[in-house]
């Protein structure tokens, strides 16, 4: 938790009480569901939960936003952004049911009443769309716009940071060919310029705002 809080500093008292149950809730569960690699749990802050946050260093999300977490996985980044962004509406998408029920089940233990899960994948929803697609290391730039591209909605009072319109991912790594290939224009922000910890170096945002 001291890796959030020296970066984070006005969280509400239920907010630091939801944050600090979430290593033993993710603990517990990998006993008997391999969310996160072992390696992981013990850097659980640094590696999932404050990487997931760096999206809420850079933007705000507004009161009634629909954010999707494509590719949701363990929960990252859309469980602790919904405990950052409480009024904001988070629906977390994955292929694999037995990781959103850990994801279902952490987030009705410490009280998250504005996350959904869907067992599903994303080319599959029909008739809903979003403000927001946020994803953490799924898929190549390409593929990730591609199947996001179709489920957001134009939000026309959109403003860039403040009031973000698009997808926007967690990636690492060298990005330049990626990007390329994407046919994509998107906004790069570097981590470690957010967070000056050796760990988040070569690791990134990208913002591609909807058309």
């Amino acid at each position: 938790m001291k890796e959030i809080q020296e970066y984070f500093s006005d969280f509400s008292t239920g907010q630091v009480q939801q944050l600090a149950a979430l290593k033993d809730l993710y603990g517990q569960w990998n006993e008997k569901i391999n969310v996160i690699s072992r390696k992981d749990m013990d850097n659980f802050y640094l590696h999932h939960v404050l990487h997931s946050l760096s999206i809420a260093a850079k933007f705000d999300f507004k009161p009634d936003l629909q954010v999707m977490d494509l590719g949701a996985g363990g929960g990252f980044p859309g469980l602790p952004l919904a405990i950052f962004f409480p009024e904001a509406h988070f629906h977390l998408v994955d292929s694999i049911n037995k990781k959103l029920t850990v994801v279902k089940e952490i987030a009705a233990a410490i009280g998250l009443v504005n996350l959904t899960v869907q067992h599903t994948r994303a080319e599959e929803i029909k008739n809903r769309q979003f403000d927001v697609v946020v994803s953490r290391a799924v898929a190549p730039l390409k593929e990730l716009w591609r199947w996001s591209k179709p489920l957001i909605k134009k939000n026309k009072l959109a403003a860039g940071t403040d009031n973000p319109n698009g997808l926007i991912c967690l990636k690492g790594g060298d990005l330049s060919t990626e990007i390329f290939e994407s046919g994509c224009k998107p906004f790069v922000w570097e981590i470690e310029k957010i967070f000056d910890i050796e760990y988040f170096k070569d690791k990134y945002i990208l913002y591609q705002p909807i058309k």
